[in-house]
């Protein structure tokens, strides 16, 4: 998914969750709120193709195909993300002119 197909409110939605993730990191170290996103998003994107199955047998058909997306989507986006702050790490992190 490149930066220019997302739409404004997929956008927003993510927006959303982000300044969520950022007031919790005010109260907790970053590790934390990053790993309850990450299982969040885990049991999200289950959930998600357990109702987008018609019965269990559906679902456990496609848990191989199921894993393989999400896995490579986060790669995927995660490297993209990764690669966005190293270049702008200064301004992101507030360490120093970029």
């Amino acid at each position: 998914m490149s930066e220019n197909s997302l739409t404004p409110e997929f956008r927003a939605r993510a927006d959303a969750i982000i300044d969520l993730l950022n007031q919790q990191a005010s109260e907790v170290p970053t590790g934390q709120v990053s790993a309850s996103v990450m299982y969040a998003a885990a049991r999200f994107n289950a959930f998600q193709v357990a109702a987008t199955a018609e019965n269990a047998e559906e679902m456990a058909a496609e848990r191989e195909a199921a894993v393989n997306y999400f896995t490579s989507q986060y790669r995927k986006m995660f490297e993209d993300h990764f690669g966005e702050c190293l270049k702008h790490f200064d301004r992101y992190t507030g360490r120093g002119g970029d």
